[in-house]
C-alpha cells in the first residue's frame, strides 16, 4: 500500500479516523497495542501520527474525544500514547543543543562511516535479518512502521549491525511521513542507551514471534550489549517566551507544515488581511512527507481561505523578500504563524524574524494552550511527567479522572 493510499492528506479523512478508532482506544488497545501484523493490517492503533504530526488533527481534540467516551482509567495508554510526541517536544525544547548535536553527528558519520555497503544493504532490506528487512522494504514503501517495530528496528540496527544510531535516526527522517526532530531523535536516543542514560532497548527473538504473531523470529540477534555513551547534555533551559498576538494589527496568516490547523489556534476575529500556506521542500526531510504535506496543504488552503475570508495563497519556497512583499501588499505590519518547536522550520522561522523586524514587520508566534501547559512539565523523564496527566489534562480544560 502507497503512503498516499494509506494516509489521505485532508483534515476530513483524519476526523473520520480518529471517529472510527475512538471506540476501541480503551481496552481493545492497550491489549493489542503492541502488535505488528504487518502492512495494511496495523488496525489496533490509531494510526493518527501523521495528522498529529502535522497538527491537521490537535493533540487536545483526539484526547478529548477519546475521553469524551472513555475514562481515563481505561484509556490511559492511549492518552499516554498521544503524550508521548507532547512529552519529546517539550524536552527538546528545552534542550535544543541535542537537536544541534544530532544533525552534527548525522553529518560527521556521513562522511567518515566506513561501512557504506553495510548501511546500504540495511536501508534496502539486504541483511538477511528476518523481520528487520522488511521492516526497512515497509517504510520506504509506506512511510510508516508500527511503533513497536521501530523500536525492534532501531535495536538491531544500533546493536546487531553495529551501524551508527545517528544514521539510522535519518534513515527514519527520510522515509517516515510523521517525522518529527524530537520524536524521531530522542526515540531512537532512548533505544541507543543515551536519553535514559544507561538503559537501552534490546529486541530479543521472542518478542518479535510474539508481537508479530510469529511472522518473523530472527536469529543471530544480540543478547548483550552496552549502551552508547556520550558527553553530558545539560540541564533544561526554561521554554521560551513569545511576543503577544495583536488581534487588533493588521496580520498576514502565515501556515507552515508544522500547524496545518490553524482554525483551532487563531481567531477569525482579528484584523487578517491575507494568508500564506507555505509548501517549500526543503523544510521537510523525505519524498513521502513531501507529497503528504504538498496535498495536505492545497486542503488547508480551502479551509483557511473559508474561515478567515481574505486573500489566501500557497508560497512554494520559505523567501523572506516574498512574505515581505506580500506583507507589504495587503498592508500587514505583523506576520503571525504557529509556534514550530525545534526542527526545519524553528530554524527557518529564526533566519525569516531579523529580514521582516528590518522591514518594520514583526514575526509573532503563537504557542497552543497544550504545549504551553505540558511542555513545561518535560524536564525530567516520562514518568513523572505521567504522574501529572490527570493534573495537566484538568488546567487544560479536558476531565481526566
Amino acid at each position: 500500500m502507497t503512503a498516499a493510499a494509506l494516509f489521505p492528506p485532508t483534515r476530513a479523512d483524519a476526523l473520520a479516523r480518529m471517529t472510527a478508532f475512538v471506540p476501541r482506544a480503551a481496552s481493545e488497545y492497550e491489549q493489542l497495542r503492541n502488535t505488528d501484523l504487518g502492512p495494511g493490517r496495523h488496525h489496533a492503533v490509531s494510526q493518527l501520527s501523521p495528522y498529529l504530526r502535522y497538527r491537521m488533527l490537535a493533540e487536545q481534540e483526539v484526547v478529548q474525544a477519546v475521553l469524551g467516551q472513555h475514562p481515563l482509567q481505561s484509556a490511559e495508554k492511549y492518552v499516554q500514547e498521544v503524550l508521548w510526541r507532547t512529552y519529546w517536544k517539550g524536552w527538546l525544547e528545552m534542550r535544543p543543543q541535542v537537536w544541534t548535536r544530532f544533525v552534527a553527528e548525522r553529518d560527521r558519520q556521513r562522511g567518515s562511516f566506513d561501512d557504506v555497503r553495510g548501511i546500504a544493504d540495511a536501508e534496502a532490506g539486504r541483511t538477511g535479518i528476518e523481520g528487520f528487512d522488511d521492516w526497512a522494504r515497509e517504510l520506504v514503501e509506506t512511510g510508516y512502521l508500527h511503533n513497536h517495530a521501530r523500536m525492534w528496528f532501531a535495536s538491531i540496527w544500533i546493536f546487531t549491525l553495529r551501524l551508527p544510531w545517528a544514521l539510522g535516526a535519518d534513515f527514519f527522517l527520510r522515509h517516515l511521513i510523521d517525522a518529527d526532530a524530537a520524536s524521531n531523535t530522542l526515540s531512537w536516543r532512548w533505544v541507543a542507551g543515551l536519553q535514559t542514560v544507561g538503559k537501552h532497548y534490546l529486541a530479543t527473538a521472542d518478542n518479535i514471534a510474539r508481537y508479530t504473531g510469529g511472522r518473523f523470529a530472527p536469529k543471530a540477534l544480540v543478547e548483550q550489549a552496552e549502551p552508547l555513551t556520550e558527553a553530558p547534555v545539560g540541564s533544561a533551559a526554561p521554554i521560551s517566551q513569545l511576543a503577544p498576538f495583536d488581534p487588533k494589527a493588521a496580520a498576514l496568516l502565515l501556515v507552515t507544515p508544522e500547524d496545518l490547523h490553524p482554525e483551532s489556534l487563531l481567531s477569525r476575529n482579528a484584523d487578517w488581511r491575507a494568508a500564506v500556506i507555505i509548501n517549500d521542500d526543503s523544510l521537510l526531510w523525505g519524498k513521502a512527507a513531501r507529497g503528504f504535506v504538498n496535498d495536505a496543504s492545497i486542503d488547508a488552503l480551502r479551509r483557511a481561505s473559508g474561515h478567515y475570508g481574505c486573500d489566501t495563497g500557497i508560497a512554494t519556497s520559505f523567501d523572506p523578500a516574498r512574505l515581505i512583499e506580500a506583507a507589504q501588499t495587503c498592508g500587514a505590519r505583523q506576520i503571525v504563524t504557529a509556534c514550530a518547536p525545534v526542527g526545519l522550520v524553528a530554524d527557518a522561522l529564526s533566519r525569516l524574524a531579523p529580514a521582516l523586524a528590518a522591514e518594520g514587520i514583526a514575526l509573532v508566534q503563537v504557542r497552543r494552550a497544550w504545549d504551553e501547559v505540558f511542555w513545561p512539565h518535560a524536564k525530567k523523564g516520562f514518568f513523572p511527567f505521567k504522574q501529572q496527566m490527570p493534573d495537566l489534562l484538568a488546567e487544560i480544560g479536558i476531565p481526566g479522572r
